[in-house]
């Protein structure tokens, strides 16, 4: 039998971690085996509101136990869950509708104003109806069953459901949790992303379920302060963060609540070099960067313990293979950039709306991610940047990563993002947006980081000007909104 709900149960009672924690949401402690049973009863009273395989159930909340238990439930029935942002407009909401045509929604009374025209239920009645229930088998699915939905993060444009079957959960574990980062049933997980995003979706659902550790669920977005606290609390080994929210605990926090922590990741946009090295100082663990994508499932390109090289995405994961291609599309030298191509088991099978055209990214199995990277003589990959987030300055095209890392070496500088702005006479010139450290005079900054790109940078790489701000447009998965920053305000 496939069906990956049945088989995530079958490895709990063979590797004997049923009674072992599996997720710490809030006060809540819930072992494995409550994890399953609760997704096999949910199962049945999903059957009795009428889904059926193939059925597609939108679920809009925040990280819990339960969310876990539903996404193994829909599952268990041959049905697909939708996993999106319970923090959305209702105008986005409406278009997710729209777009995904669910037979049920599952959200938060609160929210359910946002989801007119369409049947849905609340999570605490469907838990509370759940124990009552009788545990429902799972029905046969094949591996390529469809069995969950996620979007990309909108950093371009529109997001894009993409589709993804139930063999996809074991290649990630055996990418991730076995590969990179040796997970055991004594480990404890934080990740900072939430689970409707792919990255969080691995770190908090997968890993746990497929190694027999446990996870810290979050379901608001946490301030330093709170991550701290909860690694402290519960003795968190594994921590899986943003560039982002690394730089704000090496702000806002000290290194005492970091000691049990054996291992950090880094993803959802490069990690420098710099911040790197000064986050596993303060963690006193390494902190591994890794590369994945939505239509991938998660990583398939990262730094391993003890393999880690930073300044680079290390070596492509068990199961993958990674390929650097011109624009024609045919493989090209060691030290030359290209658009990156991965192939493996996890390559989605198709996106939620046919109009996504899945065929212009997809050839013979191979992905083009739209990223630009180079390999190194050795087999490790070091990550320039996207391909859509190329400026073109007189002519020339500029990576704005490339910029920016220099100019993240400046102690004054926490964030910056660097991007082509029109002037009056309407001609494209490079503008750095910075978020300072403290209170910084303007015009200092500005020269000073002015200086520093000059002495490192070739002239037509240097910002014309720098402006400071007090955040940078970024999605809720924490990635730089580049269409925004182009914009030159926000």
């Amino acid at each position: 039998m496939a069906n990956i709900a049945e088989q995530l149960h079958d490895a709990a009672k063979r590797g004997g971690w049923l009674d072992r924690p599996a997720l710490l949401d809030g006060a809540a402690s819930w072992s494995h085996r409550d994890v399953h049973c609760c997704g096999a009863r949910l199962a049945a009273v999903l059957a009795g509101r009428g889904i059926r395989r193939g059925n597609r159930v939108l679920i809009a909340l925040p990280d819990s136990a339960a969310l876990v238990a539903l996404f193994l439930g829909v599952g268990r029935l041959g049905a697909m869950s939708v996993l999106v942002n319970p923090q959305l407009p209702a105008l986005d909401y409406r278009r997710l509708v729209e777009q995904v045509r669910p037979h049920l929604v599952i959200t938060e009374p609160e929210l359910a104003m946002s989801f007119t025209g369409v049947r849905w239920a609340s999570r605490s009645a469907l838990v509370a109806t759940a124990a009552k229930a009788d545990e429902l088998a799972a029905v046969e699915t094949a591996g390529d069953t469809p069995l969950y939905v996620q979007f990309t993060s909108g950093t371009t444009g529109a997001p894009r459901g993409v589709v993804h079957a139930h063999r996809d959960i074991a290649a990630y574990h055996d990418a991730v949790g076995v590969d990179m980062l040796g997970l055991g049933p004594s480990d404890v997980s934080l990740s900072i992303s939430k689970m409707f995003f792919a990255y969080g979706f691995g770190n908090s659902l997968v890993y746990p379920l497929c190694s027999g550790s446990s996870a810290v669920l979050i379901r608001a977005r946490p301030t330093p302060e709170t991550v701290a606290e909860l690694v402290e609390r519960h003795g968190v080994t594994v921590l899986h963060a943003v560039p982002t929210a690394y730089a704000n605990l090496l702000a806002e926090t000290g290194a005492e609540p970091y000691r049990t922590i054996r291992v950090a990741v880094s993803a959802g946009e490069s990690l420098p070099v710099t911040l790197g090295q000064r986050a596993s100082e303060l963690l006193g663990a390494p902190v591994l960067d890794e590369l994945g994508s939505t239509e991938v499932g998660g990583a398939y390109c990262a730094n391993r313990l003890p393999d880690n090289a930073p300044g680079t995405i290390g070596r492509p994961l068990r199961g993958y293979e990674v390929q650097i291609r011109d624009d024609s599309g045919a493989p090209i030298p060691d030290g030359t950039s290209g658009q990156l191509w991965v192939r493996g088991p996890t390559i989605f099978s198709e996106y939620l709306n046919p109009a996504d055209r899945r065929a212009m990214v997809v050839q013979s199995g191979w992905l083009r991610t739209n990223d630009i990277a180079h390999r190194r003589p050795g087999g490790r990959y070091v990550y320039i940047g996207r391909s859509d987030d190329m400026e073109i300055v007189g002519g020339i095209n500029v990576s704005p990563h490339e910029v920016e890392a220099v100019l993240r070496e400046h102690p004054g500088v926490r964030e910056v993002a660097v991007a082509a702005i029109p002037d009056e006479r309407g001609a494209s010139k490079l503008r750095a947006f910075v978020v300072p450290v403290g209170h910084a005079d303007p015009h200092t900054l500005a020269q000073e980081l002015t200086d520093l790109a000059r002495a490192e940078l070739a002239a037509f790489k240097v910002p014309r000007s720098v402006e400071l701000v007090e955040r940078l447009p970024r999605t809720v998965t924490g990635k730089v909104q580049r269409f925004v920053v182009r914009q030159g305000a926000w």
